[in-house]
């Protein structure tokens, strides 16, 4: 997946938007304001990282190699995943539907109230 595959993942999803709040280099994905993607541009191969559950974030980096720790991110809660073709796009399409999902969860009820 390339760096336009993994950011018109992000957008299918409703009410995301995307800023590049920290440098011209780092794209993120949002929905309610709240970050659930960080794409580092400036990388090759393209990577992504996602928000996971702390069970999910141990055990994707235990099955898959191109899965690392979050880098300055949380390593609780944050992977990184390395576009290296190892890993089957529908599963990077399932994380990235699962890291907005976990954010959207954790929006106010009234914002998600506004979003739906």
């Amino acid at each position: 997946m390339h760096y336009e595959k993994l950011r018109e993942a992000c957008l299918s999803l409703p009410h995301v938007t995307e800023d590049f709040p920290f440098d011209q280099h780092t794209l993120v994905m949002r929905v309610g304001n709240k970050i659930f993607a960080f794409l580092p541009l400036e990388k090759t191969p393209a990577q992504i990282s996602l928000k996971m559950t702390p069970e999910n974030v141990l055990e994707t980096r235990a099955q898959y190699p191109a899965v690392e720790p979050g880098w300055h991110l949380n390593k609780k809660f944050w992977n990184q995943v390395i576009m290296d073709g190892s890993i089957d796009p529908e599963i990077i399409g399932g994380w990235i539907k699962d890291s907005y999902g976990l954010i959207f969860a954790s929006l106010p009820k009234k914002v998600q109230a506004e979003l739906q």
